[in-house]
């Protein structure tokens, strides 16, 4: 029988996407792995995989569309045997209520043929509305019984095995219940508390002086409404202090002269995540998040980088920097900034992270105060290194001197501790050899 083609979640976080191009058209066969569309997400531009074989027999939702909501049909695969001309014809009734459906909430899943009736309108997010009918996941669910192979996409289990996930405690939400992978990022979609509603923006009335409006991208619309919630729920306070830069910038150049042969070069932001993920393994109470009925404290600094990209801010992860060497840190960032400016970062790369640092000081600013990224507790915001009047020894010196400013959440760290996490990424970078060894 035909299969819907859904709009995928390809993040925790998606609720509606942009299709932004088709990679396949109507007639093509594809096979099971193909790369059918790409889908512009709240941060990134994705590649939406095929999990079943046949022919496209017709696509309902156009390229460019924006607002698509997750489980909206956007085109119909004709199976094997099938004449993909009369699936087509089929899928053509269809037309009238795609745009409806892409627009507003997806369809039910068990609904043989589309309601001659209009659907009243979802009250709940897409998300809630869109799981798989009850009956679907029973094929799967009765191959794991008998100890049979689990169906699953080759994505979902590329996926799977990176993250650790044990697919057999998962029911599918694919055809003949197949586990694809909206079916491995859906569960903490649904655990996660509802995200409050962004204020409306104030009109804003240019009159007659000259210029154009920009449609924001799905990024920018992310951007605005995660730091309008950050600074509306989270009691900022901010800590700074000035640090010299003179011995970690000797010790970086002596490093550069060591690693240039295998074409290794740090960065001195590379060195400051060094220092803050070893500092927030000294003092483990500001490496930690508010819950609300609870605290969750992390053993690890996985630190989220802020990368400016073309369409607004993007915070790639690098996982257990305490424990990686500065060439290791280096590596992973100039390929995740890389990623990042081209839009090809997976979710699991920039979500997530216990602690955040941004550095503005390439671009000349000596202070300023980040906000928090949440849940995350702390983030630290760099400034540029300068040629200052600083007391060196008891003796008034010229130095190279940088400001940070710490971000931190009230809720979950005093500011005792917040005092301490300072005075470690302060000391740690003054002293630059201690994070070698």
């Amino acid at each position: 029988m035909p299969i819907e083609l859904k709009m995928p979640a390809l993040s925790p976080t998606m609720e509606e996407g942009t299709l932004a191009k088709w990679l396949v058209k109507e007639g093509d066969e594809v096979k099971s792995g193909d790369i059918l569309a790409e889908i512009e997400t709240d941060k990134a531009t994705m590649e939406f995989e095929a999990v079943d074989e046949g022919k496209i027999a017709k696509i309902l939702v156009a390229e460019g569309t924006d607002g698509v909501k997750v489980g909206a049909p956007i085109a119909i695969l004709a199976g094997e045997g099938e004449d993909a001309s009369d699936v087509a014809a089929g899928g053509s009734e269809q037309s009238a209520s795609v745009s409806k459906a892409a627009a507003g909430a997806a369809p039910k899943a068990d609904s043989p043929k589309p309601a001659p009736a209009p659907a009243p309108k979802a009250e709940e997010p897409p998300k809630a509305a869109a799981p798989a009918p009850a009956l679907a996941p029973q094929p799967a669910q009765q191959q794991r019984d008998e100890g049979q192979r689990i169906k699953a996409s080759p994505l979902a289990r590329r996926i799977a095995a990176d993250q650790g996930i044990d697919l057999s405690s998962l029911t599918g939400s694919g055809p003949g219940g197949r586990i694809v992978k909206a079916d491995l990022e859906g569960a903490p979609a649904a655990a996660a508390a509802p995200k409050a509603a962004t204020p409306a923006a104030a009109p804003v009335e240019p009159g007659e002086i000259p210029h154009e409006v920009v449609k924001l991208s799905n990024m920018r619309k992310t951007i605005a409404r995660r730091l309008t919630e950050s600074k509306q729920t989270i009691p900022h306070y901010y800590l700074t202090v000035d640090i010299q830069l003179d011995a970690l910038l000797k010790l970086r150049s002596e490093l550069n002269k060591g690693l240039e042969p295998r074409g290794i070069k740090l960065s001195v932001n590379d060195l400051l995540i060094k220092a803050l993920a070893m500092a927030l393994i000294e003092v483990p109470t500001a490496n930690v998040s508010f819950g609300g009925d609870h605290m969750v404290k992390y053993s690890r600094a996985d630190i989220s980088v802020a990368v400016a990209t073309e369409g607004g801010l993007i915070t790639p992860i690098i996982v257990g920097a305490d424990t990686k060497s500065v060439s290791t840190i280096a590596k992973e960032m100039q390929d995740l900034a890389g990623r990042a400016r081209e839009g090809k970062l997976q979710p699991q790369e920039y979500q997530g992270g216990t602690a955040s640092i941004s550095n503005l000081g390439m671009f000349g600013t000596k202070q300023f105060d980040a906000v928090i990224n949440p849940p995350q507790g702390m983030i630290m915001a760099v400034g540029a290194g300068e040629k200052r009047p600083y007391v060196v020894n008891d003796s008034l010196q010229i130095a190279t001197v940088m400001s940070a400013s710490g971000s931190f959440d009230h809720r979950a760290i005093d500011g005792a501790e917040g005092a301490k996490l300072m005075a470690a990424f302060k000391r740690l970078i003054e002293n630059p050899l201690g994070m070698l060894a």
